[in-house]
């Protein structure tokens, strides 16, 4: 399983890109960046789209997205729950600003819209997906992904706040791909929107440890660039103190499972 990190951040800028995460090149979670870090050729490989939930830095590329594949007479899947999914019609529905991709053409429409429920497995394009809910400050879903042809495990958390032991029991990740956003000076603040801070994180993961007794690799994103020197430091603490390997994510980055 070959997963690229597409988008780091939660905000962009020429160095930074908002979160989006791509596995073996088809299948995309969320749509930070999938337009603005890809080739119109790579774009074309891509056969499903999950989306965790529905604030804009997470669909912001599904109308370029599926202007792209519009164009050129082709349909991907996004697979999200019916929050989100009705955001992002929200997002398309009026017709001025983007055309009605979830609609058009008629006969085949560039988006074919996929509604989840949380803990129901499903397949996708050769991979278990299972989603999850999560906290967040809105209705939000991670998912758990298995490659059946090579089963390895990945578990994407999206935007999440704290109270994850009670989703813990649900998966059991080879890789932790997790969101921290905040670092510990805003850590109170954190918590109250729905996200999380390293010393949060600490705390998730030894509960991860103690109900499943092992920690998985973890990746951070959804970095906020303007504390991300301190995220970096206090993670390396995080690490050092668990024993365990938690890597900040960053453009471009690479990850063989």
């Amino acid at each position: 399983m070959k997963i690229k990190i597409l988008g780091a951040h939660n905000s962009e800028s020429t160095r930074t890109k908002q979160t989006a995460i791509l596995i073996d090149d088809v299948l995309a979670l969320d749509a930070g960046a999938l337009t603005s870090t890809l080739s119109f050729r790579a774009q074309m490989k891509i056969k499903a789209v999950l989306l965790t939930h529905g604030h804009y830095d997470h669909i912001r590329d599904v109308p370029a997205l599926a202007m792209n594949f519009f164009l050129r007479n082709r349909s991907f899947s996004i697979y999200t729950h019916r929050a989100a999914g009705d955001n992002l019609i929200q997002f398309l529905s009026n017709g001025d600003i983007y055309p009605r991709f979830h609609e058009r053409p008629e006969e085949n429409p560039t988006i074919r819209m996929k509604i989840l429920e949380p803990l129901q497995q499903v397949s996708v394009e050769g991979y278990s997906v299972m989603p999850v809910a999560v906290n967040h400050s809105i209705p939000a879903m991670g998912y758990q992904i298995i490659s059946t042809s090579e089963q390895k495990t990945v578990f994407y958390t999206g935007d999440t706040g704290t109270s994850l032991s009670a989703i813990w029991q649900y998966v059991k990740p080879d890789l932790l791909i997790i969101e921290v956003t905040a670092s510990n000076q805003w850590a109170e603040y954190a918590a109250k929107v729905g996200h999380l801070a390293p010393v949060l994180l600490e705390q998730e993961l030894l509960n991860f440890r103690e109900i499943k007794g092992y920690l998985p690799e973890v990746i951070a994103v959804h970095l906020n660039p303007l504390n991300e020197k301190d995220l970096i430091k206090e993670l390396a603490a995080v690490a050092q103190t668990l024993g365990t390997r938690i890597t900040p994510a960053h453009e471009g980055m690479v990850i063989n499972l």
